[in-house]
């Protein structure tokens, strides 16, 4: 009797893994179009950008009358994981991806990560009540939207899988949640390689032995990475409070936003900071970037999701890590392909607090040759970024936390 319900149990969670995946890849897939036809229609239509104010101000009203459930967008899942309340609504999904392609079409600074992940959170959330699942199952099904979510749209199913358990790694993960990670990732990922949809490619040519004195390069490397990461989730977080103290009605907030946003990409006179800013992440492989790249996206990039407009944070935090590497290059003696790849992965760890899963992704995305360059990178970053992140849900603990509460513990003393 133990044995059948066993196999059954077993039968029904690949089967919702199976559907998750499914849904989440064809979700991801159709995504990831629309947003390379607004990316082109921008590239090409530049004055559609003087439009900006008007798309915020449709996000901001479609928001404010319809999403206040689900406004709070990826922490509402961190949220929902640590203490379930109710199910995610269903409307996360198309609401966060029609905010999202309005953001880029009229030429916001934001990504694709938040978007994925929140369409796959909402649509694994309604398998709760289809089966009839109690709070711990239902904690396994966000953990399996955020591995869908992130292994379809980037193209990367072991670090999708490992990025879901590792962003809640200091809250209670079950052993049934990390297998079906995994399973729930790749049936994503071969999803969206079904529909023949295709991730960018990079790569990384020479790959130096790893020497005492390439350690410590890499070192000083991870330690700049790691403080830039630190900046783009403070500037983030401040933009989000400016906007939020001093302009009370939140529609207004992205209108006012693109306003500035549109005189400011008018006065530098360049659309490179816009966008997902491809070009410029695969550029930084081999061309060696201005020093105030980084900078700018971070400023663009912050204010425009602190203005209340839609999109995720990992791809801006792939721009400002492989254009930082990419300038480094130039003070540090390693290859610029392997300082670029260095800080693609380190800073989104440090502003995500997940070492291990962009460890795992610098080695899908580059090989596994850098894997050692890259893993020890991403450890540093993480540990001297500061204990705030992008998610302000996200819960950290562990060494990394006592060691900034003992930081913050003498500073207090010394005052």
């Amino acid at each position: 009797m133990n044995l059948k319900k066993t196999a059954l149990l077993i039968i029904k969670w690949i089967f919702i893994c199976v559907l998750i995946g499914v849904f989440s890849g064809c979700a991801s897939a159709f995504f990831l179009v629309s947003l390379e036809w607004v990316t082109q229609y921008r590239e090409f239509h530049n004055w559609i950008i003087w439009l900006l104010p008007i798309g915020g101000l449709c996000i901001g009203l479609l928001y404010h009358f319809y999403g206040s459930e689900v406004v709070k967008g990826n922490n509402l899942l961190l949220e929902e994981y640590e203490n379930p309340k109710k199910t995610i609504p269903l409307k996360m999904a198309p609401m966060v991806l029609v905010s999202t392609l309005i953001t880029h079409l009229f030429g916001g600074s934001a990504g694709r990560e938040g978007t994925a992940v929140q369409m796959s959170g909402a649509i694994a959330d309604q398998f709760t009540g289809v089966f009839k699942l109690n709070n711990s199952d239902r904690k396994t099904l966000i953990i399996l939207g955020i591995s869908a979510g992130f292994a379809s749209v980037f193209g990367t199913p072991l670090a999708g899988a490992l990025f879901a358990l590792e962003v809640l790694y200091f809250s209670k993960i079950t052993y049934k949640s990390i297998v079906l990670s995994f399973i729930t990732a790749y049936i994503a990922y071969f999803t969206v390689e079904f529909w023949h949809v295709k991730h960018t490619h990079y790569s990384i040519p020479n790959v130096p032995q790893l020497t005492i004195i390439n350690f410590s390069w890499i070192i000083v490397a991870g330690v700049l990475f790691g403080l830039t990461a630190m900046l783009f989730s403070r500037s983030t977080h401040l933009w989000g409070k400016l906007f939020s103290k001093y302009i009370k009605d939140a529609p207004l907030r992205p209108f006012i936003g693109g306003l500035i946003l549109v005189v400011a990409i008018y006065f530098i006179g360049t659309t490179k900071y816009i966008g997902l800013g491809i070009p410029s992440i695969v550029e930084s492989f081999s061309t060696t970037n201005q020093w105030y790249d980084f900078l700018l996206k971070i400023l663009f990039t912050g204010f425009t999701l602190g203005a209340g407009f839609k999109g995720g944070e990992v791809t801006p935090l792939f721009f400002v890590g492989a254009t930082l590497g990419s300038v480094l290059s130039i003070y540090i003696p390693l290859p610029i392909a392997l300082l670029a790849g260095m800080g693609f992965v380190a800073v989104f760890s440090g502003a995500t607090h997940t070492p291990i899963a962009c460890t795992v992704m610098g080695m899908e995305l580059f090989g596994i040759e850098s894997g050692l360059f890259i893993g020890i990178a991403c450890v540093v970053a993480y540990y001297s970024s500061g204990s705030v992140g992008i998610y302000n849900s996200q819960i950290v603990k562990g060494a990394k936390y006592k060691l900034y509460q003992r930081k913050k513990k003498k500073n207090l003393e010394d005052f």
